[in-house]
């Protein structure tokens, strides 16, 4: 199978109470890829490493950040950014390393790193002389 990482959408996690309509933001994300690692980079401003959760699980990979509220008993004059958790689905293909997979938050920023499996690394073929 190729390697691929593919967007599966935002489906809101199963996990809210009875009555509650949580805000779920879907992170802009990019993915690229080099020799040995495709590599997510996801914006998840106001969020904290603990409060961040990726999970690997039948080939679909899950980012849930939460986004704890902000100056609740402030009144806003204008309040263009909103506040909820991110959530974003991705599928992975059968190319990575689920072992190796490491993930860190940087000022707001998260970095997946997904290793590609050693059979899908390029290998250099030494040619002998005469």
């Amino acid at each position: 199978m190729k390697n691929t990482l593919d967007p599966n959408g935002t489906r809101a996690p199963q996990t809210a109470a009875a009555g509650v309509n949580p805000v779920y933001y879907s992170p802009r994300v990019d993915i690229f890829e080099n020799d040995h690692e495709l590599t997510l980079v996801a914006d998840v401003p106001g969020v904290r490493s603990e409060d961040v959760h990726v999970q690997l699980d039948n080939g679909e990979l899950t980012l849930h950040a939460r986004c704890a509220p902000r100056m609740q008993q402030t009144k806003y004059l204008v309040a263009e950014y909103g506040i909820g958790d991110f959530y974003r689905i991705f599928t992975v293909g059968e190319g990575v390393d689920p072992s190796k997979i490491t993930a860190e938050l940087k000022q707001g920023v998260l970095t997946v790193h997904l290793p590609k499996s050693e059979a899908l690394k390029p290998k250099k073929i030494n040619v002998k002389g005469e």
